[in-house]
């Protein structure tokens, strides 16, 4: 049997487990409108998506996953609440060394639910756990839920807030704007410059570039608006630094972030909510007294994740890619349904790395 072969055999297997959580199958088209899902992917995925151009629909990218086909499914239908999988080959370009496929199989389980939104994380993580049940993997869980309500709730400008939310998934630039706005790294000497300009643009006939002048005027106010905002309270930067600096088991995890909630009430909601989430993983039976939560984690995978994230990883390498993966992205409905909103969390499993783990392959 090729490996091909037996990962599609394993992807029926694990379809099927999800059917019998409910859930309606589903496909989606290989290419896909490139404008809409850039848009909504990470940097990671950007960068190794397959692009081609179709002569009457555009630019177009091979799938690098299921869950926007599928949400845009959803929000077409009107059907609420609702539950799907999918099996099927996803495509991503690697780094050239052969070490990782550029395509593989994907099968995913989507709940749309927003009457209980911790009952439907655990629904999910469940049933992932339940579909890997005897393998040697490793959970990790998360909530970028937390770390977005701690950031709405900062003493600064909307538009600083704006730029940390944005750069969640940047790790690197976060902590380096998380500095500047606290007054701990200098502005740069050519920005500096710029701003001590009385109008750097009035002597400019021709703007080189691609923008126009309104644009670059709009930006150069917005830059000494920056400037002229006072630094991050020390002791909020702190805060935020300690959140994420959580690495626990889930019960020492809710209670250092209760104690987090308590100098940093924007928090406290989210907070609630992971209690609620680790009630309804315990009473479906998941062992929440040995499951890890870490403040950072999911802030590397795709973008449209902003709440409950999961993983799991090959207990034995940790440095491969994630045996399966999950979270919740309830704005990325909003964002596909016009305005319109409907909460879902959902995971994906890779059935050529569960193979290998079970030897299969």
């Amino acid at each position: 049997m090729s490996d091909l072969t037996a990962s599609l055999a394993e992807a029926q297997r694990l379809r099927a487990l999800f059917e019998a959580q409910g859930a309606t199958p589903v496909d989606a088209d290989i290419l896909q409108p490139a404008d809409l899902l850039l848009d909504l992917y990470g940097e990671d995925i950007r960068g190794r998506a397959y692009l081609t151009h179709d002569p009457i629909r555009g630019e177009m990218v091979m799938r690098p996953d299921f869950t926007v086909p599928v949400v845009q499914t959803h929000m077409d239908s009107g059907a609420d609440p609702a539950r799907y999988t999918y099996a099927g080959k996803v495509f991503r370009m690697q780094d050239g060394t052969g070490a990782r496929p550029s395509e593989y199989v994907q099968v995913g389980f989507e709940v749309f639910d927003g009457t209980n939104p911790a009952e439907a994380d655990a629904t999910v993580f469940a049933a992932i756990a339940e579909a890997l049940a005897g393998l040697p993997v490793t959970p990790a869980t998360g909530d970028i839920g937390i770390l977005k309500a701690a950031i709405g709730g900062l003493r600064t400008s909307e538009a600083r807030k704006a730029a940390l939310l944005r750069h969640i998934w940047r790790p690197g630039r976060f902590r380096s704007l998380l500095d500047r706005f606290g007054g701990r790294s200098a502005v740069p000497p050519s920005r500096a410059a710029l701003l001590a300009e009385g109008d750097p643009l009035g002597a400019v006939d021709e703007v080189p570039g691609k923008r126009s002048r309104a644009e670059i005027a709009d930006r150069i106010a917005a830059l000494r608006a920056d400037a002229a905002t006072a630094p991050l309270a020390e002791e909020e930067r702190e805060l935020i630094d300690a959140l994420l600096a959580v690495r626990e088991t889930c019960p020492y995890a809710l209670s250092a972030l209760r104690d987090i909630a308590v100098d940093m009430p924007a928090v406290q909601g989210a907070v609630q909510g992971l209690a609620r989430r680790l009630d309804a993983l315990s009473d479906k039976g998941i062992d929440v007294d040995a499951l890890p939560f870490e403040g950072s984690y999911g802030r590397t995978t795709l973008e449209y994740y902003d709440g409950f994230v999961f993983g799991f990883t090959a207990s034995h390498a940790p440095e491969m890619p994630p045996v399966a993966t999950g979270g919740r992205y309830d704005a990325l409905t909003a964002q596909l349904g016009s305005g319109q909103a409907a909460p879902a969390v959902g995971g994906v499993i890779r059935p050529d790395l569960v193979l290998g783990l079970r030897g299969g392959v």
